[in-house]
């Protein structure tokens, strides 16, 4: 699958503004993560693992 046919969704965490927006795509070997406001733009392509690590970090560390 290339990353033109991923399902995106946006994070439950951006603005509601639509200032602040990430969007998130998952295959079983890759997370992709993107700005909603460019998504012709870089994406950020991590194994599963490092997406759940980085959502620990994220959920205990306060903003």
């Amino acid at each position: 699958m290339s990353t033109n046919e991923l399902v995106w969704f946006k994070s439950s965490y951006s603005g509601s503004q639509g200032d602040d927006c990430v969007e998130v795509a998952t295959l079983p070997e890759s997370v992709h993560v993107r700005d909603s406001k460019a998504d012709d733009g870089p994406e950020l392509n991590l194994s599963p693992g490092a997406w759940s690590t980085f959502l620990s970090y994220a959920g205990a560390t306060s903003v």
